[in-house]
């Protein structure tokens, strides 16, 4: 089969011939539809030590498909079913595994293997698409999914004021579920108007650009401070800068991946009395909500789609990520150009 391979950190992402999969007893093996370029994706091939990566990985944990094989103790599913991909393998028989929170499972591995034309996962990872949802648009059931659960994680009460720091896809995720589940303003903030448009079309209310003027922007847009604020960027200095931003007594979400370390002034947050929450993951029910909501409404998250490449196109487009463009979410299909 093809596959977009990881060898060493500076190198790009190769393309190459690589064995099919075969299906142990609890396993699936997918015929892969779409898979989403995720910011970790990037992450790990800068840093890959950290995630526990090496030569000949395949990355890719957004990714749907349907099913061409099936282990002999699989009963959930059947050759040609349509599913999504939950990344997160847990040994599904633990207490956390049985609740449906294989993040939190002792033996949690997040799995890759989704740029690939063949992908093998545990049955229990995968959760039927419904009948007019297209397959390809199951990969965005992962990054929807993370962007519910930094929602459930910030108990925001309707009508509450939310800002949030980063305009990338789990950024607007977030905007989304905000908007969705009640919040009364939902502004997103980044260094660019680039995503501004396709944050309306996610559910914004409101766009404003991340520097000095940020608290007077977002309080002309809003009526006031922010009562949530949610950091979808992962870099140094922003956990504090939402400190700074948020009301007294207000939320702090954070949701970014900042690898290497982060300072911040606990005395901002004690003399505010912030609450501070991280998010990661999600759950199998928050999984299973975020399929559903890929249907018909007025916002959905099918707008974070900016293109759809083929493997040719997939090492030049990954390093491109790399650096600040107006791209949001790629799609890796076999079939497109």
């Amino acid at each position: 089969m093809k596959a977009a391979i990881f060898d060493a950190v500076g190198q790009p992402l190769r393309v190459g011939d690589m064995r099919e999969p075969e299906p142990g007893p609890d396993e699936v093996v997918l015929r892969v539809a779409a898979c989403g370029i995720c910011g970790s994706d990037l992450h790990m091939t800068e840093d890959p030590t950290a995630f526990g990566i090496g030569q000949g990985t395949v990355l890719g944990h957004e990714f749907a498909g349907e099913v061409v094989a099936a282990g002999t103790e699989v009963t959930s599913l059947v050759l040609g079913d349509r599913v999504a991909v939950a990344p997160m393998w847990g040994c599904g028989t633990c207490e956390s595994c049985r609740r449906g929170d294989p993040a939190w499972c002792p033996r949690m591995r997040l799995i890759g293997g989704g740029y690939a034309e063949f992908a093998v996962v545990a049955a229990r990872q995968c959760r039927k698409l419904p009948d007019d949802l297209p397959t390809a648009e199951g990969a965005l059931a992962e990054p929807v999914a993370v962007g519910l659960h930094a929602v459930n994680r910030a108990d925001m009460s309707p009508g509450d004021r939310v800002l949030i720091l980063g305009a990338g896809p789990i950024g607007l995720t977030v905007a989304f579920w905000a908007r969705r589940l009640g919040a009364g303003a939902v502004i997103l903030a980044d260094l660019n108007r680039h995503q501004a448009g396709r944050a309306a079309a996610m559910g914004a209310t409101g766009f404003a650009i991340s520097g000095p003027g940020l608290a007077e922007d977002f309080a002309a847009q809003a009526g006031g401070m922010p009562d949530i604020v949610f950091e979808c960027v992962g870099k140094r200095g922003l956990i504090d800068q939402a400190i700074r931003l948020v009301r007294v007594h207000g939320t702090v979400v954070g949701v970014g991946l900042c690898v290497g370390g982060d300072t911040w002034d606990p005395f901002a947050a004690l003399s505010k009395e912030v609450r501070i929450t991280m998010s990661a993951f999600f759950n199998m029910p928050e999984f299973a909500t975020a399929i559903d909501a890929l249907g018909p409404g007025r916002f959905r998250p099918q707008a974070l789609i900016t293109d759809r490449i083929g493997f040719g196109r997939v090492p030049d487009t990954f390093e491109a990520l790399r650096h600040r463009t107006s791209q949001c979410k790629v799609l890796i299909q076999a079939d497109a150009a």
